[in-house]
């Protein structure tokens, strides 16, 4: 009976009866205690209880996604507050990985993604795993209605306060705060507007406000604010990025000749993506075309 039900893996032990898994653990032990609690059970994950006590150690158990996770044991009994705990960490992030359930990071922007009815929705863009996680819990505890968010969402975890702006069905996080009176939303509105613009010109870099760049107008009225950016040429040429450099660095010239002299850097999307850094290139006012020919704009 020891291993019955059990199936030895290269660095685990999962439990299948009847061709069902029903968990995977990295040790012989905790897998035997888990198999003799869904036995004892009838093998009805509905019946499992969040703590058992077994050869005096307490057993903190979960089920997520139809599976039974050992969370924790205890030699005296925790606290019903320590065992909500642990059970919400373990449903936000229940295989260990980096960043949790629903999180990825592409380059430098964190992106909360979930997939509902076999379409994939994303919830919102960061430039922090911290915002990224909060927002990504909020939404898993209200059952991802974004509706719930309130404009100043208080985060009881990390005991702070965080601002909260709902454009285009995503979630922005404007900033954190530990004393709600000092948040002044004028100001962060004002804040928020300067970052999207400065990325727009390239005087900053705020990827994960990319979506926001064409929107400035709107969210100004939204927001009953206007800002002016004052452009400094030089200070846009320190911050191009490595391909919009490459692609000013390759004119003067046609699209065709441009297209011609950045041949060894051929990959996918390379003419879409050449004409995508001109068009940033011209917005920054660094670069004119005329007729048919991309030229530099002269310093004066």
């Amino acid at each position: 009976m020891k291993e019955k039900y059990i199936r030895k893996n290269k660095k685990s032990y999962t439990i299948y009866k009847n061709s069902t898994n029903y968990g995977k653990f990295t040790n012989l032990n905790d897998a035997i205690i888990i198999r003799n609690i869904l036995i004892k059970n009838n093998w009805n994950l509905n019946q499992i209880q969040q703590t058992y006590k077994i050869n005096n150690t307490y057993i903190i158990t979960s089920v997520i996604d139809e599976k039974i996770h050992l969370i924790a044991k205890y030699k005296q009994k925790p606290s019903k507050e320590t065992i909500n705990k642990l059970i919400k960490k373990q449903t936000r992030n229940p295989n260990n990985s980096k960043y949790g359930l629903n999180v990825t990071k592409i380059f430098d922007t964190y992106i909360i993604k979930k997939q509902i009815a076999q379409d994939d929705y994303i919830f919102g863009y960061y430039n922090n795993l911290q915002d990224a996680q909060f927002v990504r819990n909020f939404l898993m505890d209200n059952m991802w209605d974004t509706s719930k968010f309130t404009q100043i969402q208080y985060d009881s975890e990390t005991k702070t306060y965080k601002l909260i702006e709902i454009i285009n069905d995503k979630i922005y996080v404007l900033n954190t705060f530990k004393n709600k009176k000092d948040i002044n939303i004028t100001k962060e509105h004002e804040n928020f507007l300067t970052k999207i613009s400065k990325h727009k010109m390239g005087l900053a870099s705020h990827p994960h406000l990319e979506e926001l760049t064409n929107q400035i107008p709107d969210l100004e009225k939204q927001f009953n604010t206007t800002i002016k950016i004052n452009q400094n040429p030089l200070e846009t040429m320190f911050n191009l990025t490595p391909f919009q450099k490459i692609v000013y660095d390759s004119l003067d010239g046609t699209f065709e000749e441009i297209t011609q002299s950045l041949i060894r850097y051929k990959s996918k999307n390379f003419t879409q993506k050449i004409q995508k850094n001109l068009d940033e290139l011209i917005e920054m006012k660094l670069v004119v075309k005329n007729n048919e020919k991309y030229e530099k704009i002269k310093k004066n």
